[in-house]
């Protein structure tokens, strides 16, 4: 089927696809794209939009155990340092396959022009020379908006990671316009949905825990989560939107809320009475220094509890007129809470 541009609009918290022209004159292998971080949250969202919508997809990652099907090409990568594809079984009910390959296709395979990064960020510059082979064309990276609320972080984790997210793009955006390859970068809010991401999927634990959440002062912050599906809907819209070529966008969800209120609504959701419990920051500070002693909450600081009453709130008004992207309000669905 042909391969179009595609706007993305959102009714009844589900996104809806509509396909408009795309121009099919630059030569370009349009409906085959490479996928970096396959197995990633956004990527199980993303894989099937791209399968569902015509394009080819192969798919690498070093972890693919229990996600083979006959839709996706898959590419095992043992090692960034060799960019060495280990042999592949790909087993369905009516197929069996194996694929393997160095960084260079193999004789008679297609290349792959478009790419979508959706690993993190700073492991691209890893495969530069694999796309370098590959003769990519258009590059789209998720990167995040922590580049810029985490830079001045009184955690140096933190601080740390808002650097690493800054040079890589800057880094991509070097390498891509050294060879006239088209980067696009997407920078989205707080990620949740689908009860695996790292941000309402951990308070939903530590409320099924402990059966509160502590809050630090009023934790009126202002916050705009938004659903990892349509994170991957605006990866699918900058894969070919013309207009795209060489920005970087930010992209937050539908809805602006406190912080407050959006743990509130993650109480509603497990159909709970909300239990805030209000504490002083040294407070915090003990309990993060006894949490972080359990593996799930080791990503948690004292810098967390400094920013519930900062506003960390980005416009996405540029990534609406390029990417028609309209993401959804902020409402809770059995699948991102697990109930």
């Amino acid at each position: 089927m042909p391969v179009g541009r595609w706007g993305l609009g959102v009714a009844d918290n589900a996104i809806s696809i509509t396909p408009m022209p795309f121009p099919e004159d630059r030569g370009l292998q349009l409906n085959r794209v490479g996928v970096l971080g396959a197995t990633s949250l956004v990527g199980t969202c993303l894989l099937p939009m791209l399968t569902e919508t015509g394009w080819r997809v192969t798919a690498f990652s070093r972890s693919v155990a229990g996600l083979l099907d006959d839709k996706v090409e898959w590419r095992r990568v043992s090692s960034s340092s060799h960019f060495v594809m280990e042999p592949l079984v790909i087993r369905s009910a009516d197929q069996t396959a194996t694929s393997k390959s160095l960084i260079s296709p193999l004789a008679g395979e297609e290349r792959i022009s478009f790419w979508i990064c959706i690993a993190p960020i700073w492991v691209l510059p890893d495969y530069f020379a694999l796309l370098d082979a590959q003769g990519a064309r258009r590059v789209v990276v998720v990167s995040s908006t922590s580049r810029f609320t985490k830079d001045d972080s009184t955690d140096p984790e933190e601080r740390s990671i808002a650097l690493r997210l800054a040079d890589a793009e800057a880094r991509v955006r070097e390498w891509a316009e050294s060879r006239d390859v088209e980067w696009v970068i997407l920078r989205p809010t707080l990620i949740y949905g689908l009860g695996r991401d790292k941000n309402i999927a951990e308070i939903e634990r530590f409320i099924r825990r402990f059966g509160f959440f502590p809050l630090f002062g009023e934790a009126s912050g202002l916050r705009q989560p938004i659903h990892v599906v349509d994170v991957a809907g605006a990866c699918l819209a900058a894969l070919q939107a013309p207009c795209a070529a060489n920005r970087a966008y930010n992209i937050s969800g539908g809805e602006t809320l406190t912080y407050r209120n959006m743990v509130i609504r993650v109480f509603s959701a497990l159909c709970r009475r909300p239990r805030l419990l209000t504490v002083p920051l040294w407070t915090f500070r003990l309990a993060v220094t006894v949490l972080r002693r359990l593996r799930c909450y080791r990503q948690w600081s004292t810098a967390m509890a400094e920013r519930m009453n900062r506003d960390l709130v980005f416009d996405h008004a540029e990534a609406t007129r390029d990417l028609d992207f309209k993401p959804r309000a902020f409402v809770l669905s059995s699948e991102d809470v697990a109930i």
